[in-house]
């Protein structure tokens, strides 16, 4: 039995407009239908209009194919993706539109642009993960993604009937995982590596070490976000319906946003809290970026403390991990603790709980005294707020008692 007749309206920018087509089934096959341009008057409800009246045609057995009937024009996956992108772009977070165009301008286009859709196969997309890792610039891990990201698109063409199927769809085109265990901060690392930090760029760190946030929670908060005499900062843009919180910001990091926000220049409601050196807003590669350097240098202070150096592969989102130790340090409820993390779930709050609850008992010398700095930095209700700091930073105090 064929199929359906069913339809749709193709508009397609070039240099002499815009140009309509129809693409719809007829009888079985699929045909294409060139209308015209929008100077020859047509408009996106006229080619609705004749896209209806050809299909009730179809439907009557009385349509043929006539003048402006063709082959449908070949479409390269470069025309296609850039097409998707642009059609989706506004409906997705900065964080998200960031990581999709790293994708294709980084990987997949230079690899397919102008491969023809229907010439994506699967072989071709098992030449270009063996080219990724020919390269050596990827992990395994990254190589798969950008291959889910061909498979999101391809997915789209295969809707909109462009191809027979999707080849990158399932796990037969995936690379092997690595399974690697995520680098962290622990306690007595992190002065150290706030000192590291510079200018604009240490509250942000801090915030991501004494709030818990995402990196995408953090880059996305407006001074109307943050209530300072009330020492909270409320998370609205967030990745789930339990990140939609309120939390409670220790003194510390109290003391550096206050002395930032006295030092900063556009701090109006609707303005972005943290910014990059050129006064643009932040975004995550740039943390990232900034994340490295800074590293560096705090590992040249932990080096002469005799204290672990800090991995380079830790990431903006390994200091969730830092909160939630110094928060069990400090002796608070894994309840509350997965709550200010934005969880539903306790399960990552109880794996840290269970080994942050005995670190402390097993340093000594340096390790202790910088950890005991790290913890009473993250401590609340002792005031902290009320001093200004013109170079926002942990200051040094006596241990923590036991």
């Amino acid at each position: 039995m064929a199929r359906k007749a069913t339809g749709q309206v193709l508009i397609r920018g070039g240099k002499q407009g815009r140009t309509y087509a129809l693409r719809f089934r007829a009888y079985g096959k699929r045909e294409y239908l060139t209308l015209g341009t929008d100077t020859e008057g047509w408009t996106p409800g006229k080619a609705e209009d004749e896209l209806a009246y050809i299909l009730a045609a179809v439907k009557r057995g009385q349509w043929k194919p006539g003048e402006g009937s063709a082959p449908e024009p070949v479409e390269t996956f470069h025309e296609f993706a850039s097409r998707w992108y642009a059609d989706r772009e506004a409906g997705w977070r900065q964080t998200t539109r960031d990581d999709y165009r790293w994708a294709l301008s980084q990987h997949l286009l230079p690899h397919f642009k102008d491969h023809p859709l229907s010439e994506i196969t699967a072989e071709e997309i098992d030449r270009y993960a063996a080219a990724k890792q020919r390269e050596g610039k990827l992990t395994n891990n990254s190589i798969n993604k950008t291959i889910t990201r061909l498979s999101q698109i391809l997915e789209v063409a295969f809707d909109y009937e462009r191809i027979a199927r999707n080849p990158a769809k399932g796990k037969k085109r995936r690379l092997p995982a690595e399974s690697r265990s995520r680098p962290w901060i622990e306690p007595e690392q992190l002065p150290s590596l706030l000192e590291g930090c510079s200018g604009e760029f240490r509250p942000l760190v801090a915030t991501l070490a004494g709030a818990g946030l995402r990196i995408a929670e953090a880059i996305g908060l407006t001074w109307g976000d943050v209530n300072l005499p009330a020492g909270t900062l409320s998370v609205r843009d967030a990745k789930t319906p339990a990140g939609v919180r309120v939390v409670d910001l220790p003194d510390g990091l109290a003391s550096t946003l206050r002395s930032y926000k006295a030092h900063g220049h556009k701090t109006a409601g609707t303005d972005p809290v943290f910014r990059k050196r050129d006064g643009s807003p932040q975004n995550v590669r740039n943390a990232q970026a900034r994340l490295k350097p800074s590293i560096r240098k705090a590992n040249r202070r932990l080096g002469k403390l005799g204290i672990e150096a800090i991995s380079e592969e830790v990431t903006p989102h390994s200091l969730r991990r830092v909160y939630a130790s110094l928060r069990f340090a400090l002796g608070d409820d894994p309840v509350y603790v997965a709550g200010q993390l934005g969880h539903t779930e306790g399960n990552f709050t109880m794996r840290v709980y269970a080994r942050a609850v005995k670190r402390r008992s097993r340093l000594s010398e340096s390790s202790l005294r910088e950890f005991d700095r790290a913890a009473e930095w993250a401590r609340m209700g002792t005031n902290a707020l009320d001093v200004p700091e013109v170079e926002p930073s942990i200051r040094s105090t006596e241990p923590v008692a036991r």
